[in-house]
């Protein structure tokens, strides 16, 4: 959508919140119960009265305590709501109608967004997987066969999928030893991964694929996410069956989700997928997104990786997680993998800026240590010139 109109809302014009963004949100007010939300400039339009003043008819969706109750309404009804919403936004008329619910994003607390149905993670930079592949398997090819051929993904646990500003606590497992059997204990090489996850609305009937030009139609928003992982526990048990529970104890996801419209502006084109891949996961132009994203630890930028280096898009990744006839549930949540880009610098992993720890980043850093906080920040282009923000998610680790 595309609006060259000024939101009223003091402060919102120009910023990385304005009316072409506008991220929803679960959040929590004084006493009152959680319910939806959406941020414009610094402030949080609270939607369950406005909704009631202007009797919209689907209103009682954002009375809920999660998005689901929007999200499974389906594309038509995310796009009337948006258009609602950046009326009322825009017309001083409104004004009196919207602005006694306006809440200072510093007076609430944001909640998990969504209940999350299942969670699938990929694994679709090329300078991520060429990188990891170095590091764990040196005397072998960086790349598997299948890889340039398909998004390889695995199942993580949705139950461990927790809002920014969770604490994460370090987790115990088997790590390998050199020349005799593993240990028991808490993860020496615990590590993040920059990622951007997909946020699934619509669902499907189980034997039902969605193609790569569905993908609008299901997937409601985005958001960024932390998938934090223990790369000594993921080394001993990842082969042959790959990740299990070095990956499965916290994933770290923001509380805001911000639409596909919103992110317009931010098609460009795949850098290129040779081979060809098979007729199902063909795409064209626009395919991937312009994400510019900052690694943040304990506040100093350690990395800044270009979401729009990734080999595999969004809507193949969703193709291919369906091709088999694998259904999509309201709260789906499925993330890019580790964002990483050519150049040190652009390295979404510490596994890779450290290059498996040999090579201290920074100060001397190789992986987390306890009360360390990481935060991951982004931004695109808006539709009205400017970059728009995705919502920052942000944890500290805390000790096993």
């Amino acid at each position: 959508m595309t609006t060259a109109r000024s939101t009223w809302v003091p402060g919102a014009a120009g910023s990385p919140y304005d009316v072409d963004n506008l991220p929803y949100g679960v959040f929590v007010h004084d006493d009152e119960p959680p319910r939806v939300g959406v941020r414009i400039g610094d402030q949080v339009v609270d939607l369950a009265p406005v909704a009631a003043g202007d009797m919209l008819e689907i209103g009682h969706v954002f009375e809920a305590p999660s998005l689901n109750p929007l999200l499974e309404l389906g594309r038509p009804a995310w796009q009337s709501v948006r258009t609602w919403l950046t009326g009322l936004l825009t017309d001083e008329a409104e004004r009196d109608l919207v602005e006694p619910h306006l809440v200072p994003v510093e007076e609430v607390t944001l909640r998990m967004p969504f209940e999350v149905a299942d969670y699938v993670d990929f694994y679709c930079s090329l300078d991520h997987a060429t990188n990891v592949g170095r590091i764990f398997r040196p005397d072998d090819e960086p790349l598997k066969p299948n890889w340039r051929h398909l998004p390889v993904g695995y199942h993580g646990r949705a139950g461990t999928v927790v809002v920014s500003g969770t604490a994460v606590r370090r987790p115990h497992g088997q790590r390998p030893e050199s020349g005799g059997p593993p240990s028991f204990g808490p993860s020496r090489r615990l590590d993040i991964e920059a990622e951007v996850g997909f946020v699934v609305g619509a669902p499907t009937t189980i034997g039902t694929p969605v193609p790569v030009d569905g993908f609008a139609d299901h997937v409601f928003g985005v958001t960024l996410l932390n998938d934090w992982s223990a790369r000594d526990i993921q080394a001993w048990e990842y082969v042959p069956l790959g990740p299990f529970l070095g990956k499965s104890f916290a994933t770290s996801v923001s509380g805001w989700v911000t639409p596909l419209d919103a992110l317009a502006a931010a098609r460009v084109d795949l850098p290129g997928q040779d081979p060809a891949p098979l007729p199902y996961l063909q795409v064209g132009p626009g395919a991937g997104l312009d994400l510019d994203i900052e690694v943040l630890l304990n506040g100093e930028t350690v990395s800044r990786p270009p979401y729009a280096s990734m080999y595999w898009s969004p809507a193949q990744m969703l193709a291919h997680l369906t091709v088999n006839g694998a259904s999509l549930r309201t709260g789906d949540l499925f993330a890019s993998g580790t964002v990483s880009g050519p150049e040190r610098a652009q390295r979404g992993s510490f596994l890779e800026l450290s290059w498996g720890g040999r090579e201290p980043f920074g100060d001397g850093r190789t992986f987390l240590e306890d009360g360390d906080t990481v935060t991951l920040r982004a931004t695109a282009p808006g539709t009205s010139g400017g970059r728009i923000a995705l919502g920052e998610v942000t944890g500290t680790v805390l000790p096993a």
